[in-house]
């Protein structure tokens, strides 16, 4: 191998155009592809920036066209050579620099690669777990580095908008103390204070708040936060979030805030224009309109409550989950009577899996007739009105659940996206925001037979509602805010609770008592006697938000080095055994044989 000697790299691979033509030009970088046309031998040198069509002529210089032929996949070069248009036939539009390409005159062989464990120039299926185990070579396809291009474009859009409106970044610790925050800890067990461990931030939520107590106004943190859960594509062990607090704030002003923040990230990074304010839904509008609290509101089929009609019908499974406080409701698949016996059986089998004990359909068609096994039970004046209430008209799948709300809307939601799958009606490329507001403080958990905190326990209920903490805690609003972006929560927030004793109420009202609540959070109540403003915040999850920008079916592909579904990392083989020597330090007594 050879080194870079005198050569000094003048250009990425993505810079030369007509406009470099008779320039000497120095590229260093890998071999994409390599072609040899009748003795001319053509490689497609690729860096991050791109790729160039460099040319090893053997009029030119035969003792590097010579050395030349023992270029294969991914060697590390240096080439010097002259900027040449192509032929009109030849150029490529489909990139960058394919006007034109390089003669080359010098070569330098700076290294040589084993064949790779899979091709880095085809879009070829390649396993989740190869592909993780070779991250480096991953990463170095184009749609790869593209995402972390993109990911780096978009932290430093964040960070210019949030410097620009007075926002300070402030760093929190990492090793800190458990609180239960809704999902299980990372710990970390202390050698200097044994048998005591620290945990890892699932976020910075209350240091944040205790930097708006210390008068800092305005915070922000690009910040890596840590999960113990089950994942899935888009949840990762560590993620990042846009964390921020503002002091003397109400709702309308975060969102304000944060309308201009994402409207400016777009613009930076997509080159599209936003036009806030975006669209807002109460969670009770939202729940009932599409099913869930994160909508995707780029396609219709909403739910249409039928509970009404089915109390006074004639097909009595309806009419019974009606009589005992169920509901009834349904989605109107527009045009899409023409599916398939085996097909509305694949959708009734998937809607078994979020609850459905069946799936009831109709098909519309000539005249106002319905085709379903559950045709017969309905008058035809119940007909007349189920089409009116769903604007079903000849052509048109209705779908019906029946069950509980909560059964009824998991199941509807789920059906509907699934329907705008198969339709191809999510379209990648279009972007709706909502905002949903107005949730509810807390929920009762039948399983713990205890109220719990539907977002955190530090969000501020409703000024008109606080009288009811104490007669019916369910019936009590929050002051949170989600904005939803394409079916997907990409952010989340609340006003915060200012004053120590409506704190201290919340957490009793969750069964956290006085003794539990300073163990856990005394160091906040303290510092809420001290002067603390009115505050309120907002996190992004980064890997999401980047996953729907860049198309991504995964956050995994935004993320340089991300964990398996497992939460391990096959690069690395972490997670792994550790010395006795270690734990022993740790104060932790290993548990296994030698």
């Amino acid at each position: 191998m050879e080194s870079m000697g005198q050569l000094s790299r003048t250009h990425s691979c993505n810079d030369l155009g007509k406009k470099n033509v008779g320039e000497q030009v120095t590229l260093m970088g890998w071999v994409l592809r390599r072609r040899d046309h009748g003795g001319v031998i053509f490689i497609d040198l690729r860096d991050r920036g791109g790729i160039t069509q460099v040319v090893f002529n053997p009029e030119i210089d035969p003792e590097v066209h010579a050395k030349a032929h023992q270029l294969r996949s991914e060697w590390v070069l240096a080439i010097r050579g002259r900027v040449e248009a192509r032929p009109g036939d030849m150029a490529n539009p489909k990139l960058a620099t394919g006007e034109i390409e390089v003669l080359v005159d010098e070569l330098r062989i700076l290294n040589s690669s084993e064949t790779p464990p899979f091709p880095l120039d085809e879009d070829t299926e390649v396993s989740d777990n190869l592909r993780l185990q070779y991250r480096y070579l991953d990463l170095r396809r184009p749609e790869m580095a593209a995402n972390l291009i993109m990911r780096h474009k978009a932290v430093q859009s964040v960070r210019n908008y949030l410097n620009d409106n007075g926002f300070l970044d402030i760093e929190t610790p990492m090793l800190t103390r458990s609180t239960p925050e809704g999902a299980r800890d990372y710990l970390v067990p202390s050698r200097v204070n044994s048998g005591k461990f620290y945990a890892l931030p699932q976020s910075p939520q209350l240091f944040k708040q205790l930097l708006m107590i210390a008068g800092m106004d305005r915070y922000y943190q690009i910040v890596k936060c840590f999960r113990d859960e089950d994942l899935r594509a888009d949840r990762q062990p560590e993620f990042t979030q846009i964390d921020m607090e503002l002091s003397f704030v109400d709702e309308e002003q975060i969102m304000a805030i944060n309308e201009g923040l994402i409207a400016t990230l777009f613009k930076d990074t997509l080159g599209l224009t936003l036009s806030p304010p975006f669209p807002r839904l109460t969670f009770a509008q939202a729940m009932n309109r599409f099913g869930t609290d994160r909508p995707d509101v780029r396609f219709g089929m909403e739910l249409i409550d039928l509970t009404g009609i089915a109390a006074q019908c004639g097909f009595k499974v309806f009419r019974a989950i009606a009589d005992k406080g169920g509901t009834v409701r349904a989605i109107n698949a527009k045009g899409c009577a023409y599916f398939t016996r085996k097909e509305l059986d694949v959708l009734t089998e998937y809607a078994a899996q979020f609850g459905a004990k069946g799936l009831a359909w109709v098909k519309m068609k000539e005249g106002g007739e319905w085709q379903s096994p559950i045709a017969k039970f309905f008058t035809e004046e119940e007909r007349t009105a189920i089409a009116s209430a769903t604007d079903a008209v000849e052509g048109d799948l209705l779908f019906f659940g029946a069950d509980s709300s909560k059964v009824v809307f998991q199941v509807l939601s789920e059906l509907r996206v699934e329907l705008a799958r198969r339709l191809e009606l999510l379209k990648k490329d279009e972007f709706n925001f909502v905002w949903v507001t107005d949730f509810p403080l807390m929920e009762y958990d039948e399983k713990e037979k205890r109220f719990q905190a539907l977002h955190h326990p530090f969000t501020a209920p409703k000024e008109e509602d606080v009288a009811k903490l104490d007669s019916d805690p369910a019936a009590v609003s929050s002051r949170a805010y989600d904005l939803v972006l394409n079916g997907t929560e990409i952010g989340g927030g609340s006003i915060r609770i200012h004053q120590k004793s409506m704190q201290s109420k919340v957490l009793d009202v969750l069964g956290i008592g006085e003794e539990e609540a300073n163990d856990k959070f005394g160091f906040l109540l303290r510092a809420l006697e001290l002067g603390a403003p009115p505050h309120g915040g907002l996190a992004f999850g980064l890997d999401r938000l980047l996953m729907i920008m860049t198309g991504s079916d995964s956050i995994r592909n935004v993320i340089a080095f991300p964990k398996t579904q497992k939460a391990t990392c096959p690069l690395t083989d972490a997670p792994a055994s550790v010395a006795r020597k270690q734990l022993t330090e740790l104060h932790i007594r290993p548990d296994w044989k030698e």
